[in-house]
């Protein structure tokens, strides 16, 4: 199979250290290099504002540019754990953005996205303007979307999921018992249209269980699906480049 370079944009408030295993992880399985966007948790509180985005998302255009120029595909992954996978979906556009147009569609033919929350009855303005503006997977000729959502059940809740989960599901989807990974319910976490993958006893984060979508024994479980389909997803990039 073909294999080509990764970026990955973290979860907010989430640090480089806790997406180090599945960096070295994928690295190991592609040999191919894996670059992790660089955000602190500053540049994570300043993401309430659209110049917050900006900042992560002038960093993703430029790894991703990098990247593709010593890419064998020309093309490469995206993978976005929690907001990070609804910025990237922002990315792939090619209309403009404060000021910015990234046309991320033009270098990048896989979104993969971790537990992230694609639609909420209560989301941030930023995340309502994604849903809004780009519903679904819009550019699914040139790009194949992945979703992976997490299903844990409550008994391996950890503190912070017993606190967080039944007001964050409420919030997101209107029921607090729904299925989720401790933050996000699955069915927040499918994208409409996109492929879908649902783990059984996944968790968001590290903070809501040991095993969640960074860890490699869980990584195991997502990546073949996605590692199979790269060279459909190179020839479709290729096919519609600007």
């Amino acid at each position: 199979m073909t294999q080509q370079p990764i970026v990955i944009l973290g979860g907010f408030l989430i640090t480089a250290e806790a997406y180090e295993p599945l960096r070295l992880w994928l690295q190991g399985q592609t040999s191919q290099p894996v670059l992790l966007v660089p955000a602190s948790r500053f540049d994570w509180l300043l993401t309430s504002f659209p110049f917050g985005w900006v900042r992560l998302l002038d960093r993703v255009a430029a790894l991703v540019a990098e990247q593709a120029t010593h890419s064998p595909t020309g093309r490469v992954t995206l993978i976005g754990h929690s907001s990070g996978g609804v910025m990237l979906r922002l990315f792939l556009a090619d209309r403009p953005f404060e000021g910015r147009t990234y046309n991320g569609k033009a270098l990048a033919n896989t979104l993969v996205m971790l537990g992230s929350p694609h639609t909420a009855r209560r989301a941030t303005p930023l995340r309502q303007r994604v849903d809004r503006e780009l519903p679904g997977c819009p550019f699914a000729d040139q790009v194949r979307y992945v979703s992976v959502a997490g299903d844990l059940p409550p008994a391996a809740f950890s503190p912070t999921a017993r606190r967080l989960a039944p007001s964050s599901y409420r919030n997101i989807c209107g029921d607090a018992a729904a299925p989720g990974d401790g933050l996000v319910p699955v069915t927040s976490a499918l994208l409409a249209g996109s492929e879908a993958i649902t783990l059984a006893g996944v968790a968001h984060g590290g903070a809501f269980g040991p095993r969640w979508y960074g860890t490699p024994e869980v990584a195991a479980q997502w990546w073949p699906a996605v590692a199979a389909g790269l060279g459909e997803a190179a020839s479709r990039g290729h096919g519609c480049a600007d």
